[in-house]
């Protein structure tokens, strides 16, 4: 039996449940087929989410979002894995970064974004460098009124169309890795910021991934998000809640892949007998069925340990992320098996669950990242 909150948190699950059905799902198959969103549309879609009161769900009460706790973010992020990656942006999930914005920043470009009316990006991927930031090329040059960056990032979602781009860039090489970066804001627009192509990609489609250049790229002094040096301390402030995201995404995904089969070995026969009655089938559902609890178990209970301000949240959600990511990756395929032929067609959603949810154990920190990392934690506290 699925898992269903209750109470204000039940609620919430269930108008980002009936706005996926009603509004997001119904544009899937044509967004994942031309691997385009057209940006008015999407920017409509936003505007219906701030209706309800969730536009911004990540973000802070100080920042004009709904200041929703972890625990219900995680909810509404199970929900939104059942849809694709460009539509589930309708519910702005901004990066936490900008909580280093100051007065002013806060101004001009935070607030413009939760009213839906720009575009922002991280970009902190590099050809050289991605769970690795000691060995991030990037550089950030000071000068009178300003700094220079020049350097390459690649697979930078939705740069393309974003009217800022948040860049980490190194600025005092010779300085330990806690003060060797610093977060920069670059406007589009600015001369020295170019795109030079989009990848072409196994699933998420439609959520454009770039490599973009910094050439000589200048940035004035109030464009520094936080203060100089404090890149890592911005990027670290929110790497635990997004890798949380993607565990509760992966979630979403693979009870949306189970609602799925269920009707189908009910409803499906071979040699006579309903798909369910085999033996082959029941022990398949059974492993999906323990493996979809228990990851949404660990994500519970990092969320509780995020709204705790515990600090064994860290390792909880390279917990649930590590073994959430592969969760999803083995329900999809158990199901496109069940599904047979037709699991493997575009007619349902089973192969784009399973494209898109391969990623997940990339992005945020690989799956070997987070191991390496909760290895180092058992064998110090054992």
């Amino acid at each position: 039996m699925a898992f269903t909150p209750s109470g204000e948190d039940g609620l919430i699950a269930q108008t980002v449940r009936r706005f996926i059905t009603e509004r997001l799902q119904p544009l899937e198959a044509r967004i994942d087929a031309a691997d385009q969103v057209d940006r008015h549309e999407i920017q409509a879609l936003k505007r219906e989410v701030m209706q309800l009161g969730l536009f911004g769900y990540n973000m802070p009460g100080d920042l004009g979002g709904p200041g929703l706790s972890v625990t219900t973010q995680c909810i509404i992020d199970e929900e939104l894995g059942r849809t694709t990656m460009p539509l589930a942006e309708a519910f702005g999930h901004l990066p936490g970064s900008l909580r280093f914005a100051n007065v002013d920043q806060r101004a001009w470009l935070v607030q413009p974004l939760m009213r839906a009316e720009t575009t922002i990006a991280y970009a902190l991927t590099e050809p050289a460098a991605g769970s690795d930031l000691s060995a991030i090329l990037t550089r950030g040059r000071k000068t009178d009124s300003g700094w220079v960056l020049d350097g390459t990032k690649h697979f930078i979602s939705a740069a393309e169309d974003a009217d800022h781009v948040i860049v980490l860039a190194t600025t005092d090489k010779a300085a330990a890795l806690k003060g060797r970066l610093t977060t920069f804001i670059v406007e589009r627009g600015n001369p020295g910021l170019k795109i030079l192509r989009r990848f072409g990609k196994m699933g998420w489609r439609g959520h454009p991934l770039s490599e973009l250049a910094l050439e000589d790229c200048f940035v004035p002094d109030s464009h520094v998000l936080g203060t100089p040096g404090q890149g890592f301390m911005a990027m670290m402030g929110t790497i635990n809640n997004d890798r949380l995201m993607v565990a509760a995404k992966c979630v979403g995904i693979a009870q949306a892949c189970m609602d799925l089969v269920l009707p189908h070995v009910r409803a499906r026969k071979t040699f006579g007998q309903p798909l369910a009655s085999h033996q082959a089938i029941q022990f398949s559902i059974a492993d999906c069925d323990v493996e979809i609890n228990a990851a949404r178990l660990l994500v519970q209970q990092a969320a509780r340990l995020a709204d705790d301000v515990s600090p064994d949240f860290r390792i909880a959600a390279s917990r649930a992320k590590l073994f959430a990511s592969e969760m999803g990756g083995r329900v999809a395929d158990r199901v496109l098996q069940i599904f047979g032929g037709a699991g493997y067609m575009t007619d349902l959603p089973i192969e784009r669950y399973y494209r898109d949810v391969r990623a997940f154990r990339i992005g945020e920190g690989t799956s070997e990242m987070q191991r390496i990392q909760i290895a180092r934690d058992v064998i110090e506290r054992g």
